[in-house]
């Protein structure tokens, strides 16, 4: 089956993020790289951020939700829930980058200034760069209704690596235009 253009850079850009994920996970402990930190662009260029963390949600993510939430509730200890929470995510869970959804979120505080005026916006240009690969790929912004799969996931994989996640968040999906999307290099 032929893929399309902005097929091939969507397929390009989930199997990269996979990597540099596997890699952050298995290398440096889960800290995120500067690849799963892209900097965040108005429609005309100014930067409203150097860097937010976004996480890659698969497209059925009731498996890991379901292993996050129990990792996280099951001990007070924060030490144990990011172990277990890491072991998971070095195993295979960065293996299948078709198997994520190509809806990037991001977690926010309470009263966030910066994903006030994203959603305000509805959009902006995300600028992803790791190692010698680099994409930039406008996007269409939204809140996530915290009964949504997505808003789920988000939070319990988050709440692996942050223990003290207040109660009250936002997340904000981020839905690449691949069309216009670029990597350099391409595909």
């Amino acid at each position: 089956m032929k893929h399309t253009p902005d097929e091939k850079l969507r397929d390009h850009f989930l199997g990269w993020q996979c990597r540099i994920r596997q890699i952050a996970m298995r290398q440096d402990e889960g800290r995120p790289s500067s690849g799963m930190r892209p900097k965040v662009f108005t429609r005309d260029g100014q930067e409203l951020s150097g860097g937010v963390i976004v996480v890659l949600v698969p497209r059925d993510p009731e498996q890991s939700t379901t292993f996050f939430r129990f990792q996280a509730q099951r001990t007070h200890d924060p030490r144990q829930t990011y172990e277990k929470g890491l072991e998971y995510l070095q195993a295979t869970h960065f293996q299948h980058p078709k198997s994520f959804s190509d809806e990037i979120t991001a977690l926010f505080g309470p009263k966030s200034a910066l994903a006030d005026r994203l959603l305000e916006a509805g959009e902006c240009l995300l600028a992803f760069e790791q190692f010698s690969q680099s994409y930039r790929m406008f996007c269409k912004v939204r809140a996530l209704d915290p009964q949504e799969p997505a808003f789920e996931a988000t939070f319990w994989h988050n709440r692996l690596f942050n223990p003290n996640l207040p109660g009250e968040v936002a997340i904000l999906g981020f839905q690449p235009d691949w069309r216009s999307a670029q990597a350099d290099p391409a595909p």
